[in-house]
């Protein structure tokens, strides 16, 4: 029996849990050659702010021994200019959900950003940005406080015409904490979570390996913390969470789901294989077939506790 790989976050219906993660998948569009679209759940753009930003000066990407640093700076085009040249294009692949991730330096330009994108079609929802640890603009300033996430959620959420997702930071003492503030707040979903901060240096040259000095780590070497955190975020809201942090293969997928995800993001396997998504999507529903699992959706939060 072919399982039933449908799930419902916040009130939107993705055909699979499997949706790739913003800052590794452009706007979408670029991935139309190399990946079938249709076959993921959804995507999240990269982080897209009021003006174009030109993100930090090479290098801003390092290798590490299970995954990578970057600080790439939120490098995006403008919302004007998505909206006018790469929203529209996505109209040709409707099963595949879009959701921008918004960002700004101040609550005011969040605000800015989504009155603007709700006056776009296509769009699905909204993934606020509140914890990129490698620039002031859309970073731990609100995300790592929970007076300040509190007032930008309740002020995107008075403005927003579609759901809002928020994407916590790691860089924090309680991910319950930051989930439950993000939840009373108005949020319709929490993604957990973005990227650990951490530093790399050449011992050569003694000097840091990213020009901004530190940067975001991601891929497997974060999963069990990212793991952890689901579980935590998961246990203390009733909205739905997004698991992120090193996914590679369909289990690793699965163990998310059972942490209590109602889908996953896929990031750093992206950067080794452009079509890590749509192949984890396919594997995904191979290995529920495989384990006879009726519906991909009743894995949430099955994880059994003695």
């Amino acid at each position: 029996m072919k399982p039933d790989m449908r799930v419902q976050l916040a009130g939107i219906e993705l055909a699979n849990p499997v949706i790739a993660a913003s800052g590794t998948f452009g706007y979408g569009i670029e991935f139309e050659e190399i990946v079938s679209l249709e076959r993921l759940g959804g995507f999240v753009t990269k982080g897209i702010s009021l003006e174009p930003m030109a993100g930090h000066p090479a290098p801003r990407l390092v290798h590490t021994a299970a995954g990578m640093l970057n600080a790439i700076g939120l490098q995006n085009i403008g919302v004007k200019a998505y909206i006018a040249n790469k929203l529209p294009p996505m109209k040709r692949y409707p099963r595949c959900k879009v959701f921008v991730n918004v960002f700004g330096s101040t609550a005011e330009e969040y605000v800015a950003v989504i009155e603007h994108l709700n006056q776009a079609d296509g769009i699905a929802g909204y993934e606020l940005n509140v914890s990129c640890p490698n620039v002031h603009a859309g970073g731990m300033a609100f995300g790592a406080d929970p007076g300040s996430l509190e007032y930008l959620v309740e002020r995107a959420k008075r403005v927003a015409t579609r759901p809002l997702i928020v994407k916590l930071s790691p860089n924090v003492t309680s991910i319950a904490q930051m989930a439950i503030v993000s939840a009373n707040a108005g949020a319709d979903a929490v993604s957990v979570a973005n990227t650990f901060r951490a530093m790399a240096i050449d011992v050569e040259t003694r000097k840091p390996r990213l020009t901004n000095v530190s940067g975001g780590l991601s891929g497997p070497a974060i999963k069990p913390i990212a793991v952890r955190m689901v579980y935590e975020a998961a246990r203390s809201v009733r909205i739905p969470v997004i698991g992120i942090g090193g996914i590679v293969t369909p289990e690793d997928a699965v163990e998310f789901l059972l942490a209590g995800a109602t889908a996953v993001e896929v990031g750093t396997a992206n950067y080794a294989d452009p079509r890590a998504t749509e192949r984890l999507a396919k594997g995904l529903e191979s290995w529920c077939r495989s384990h006879d699992v009726e519906k991909v959706a009743s894995l949430t939060g099955a994880v059994e506790i003695a």
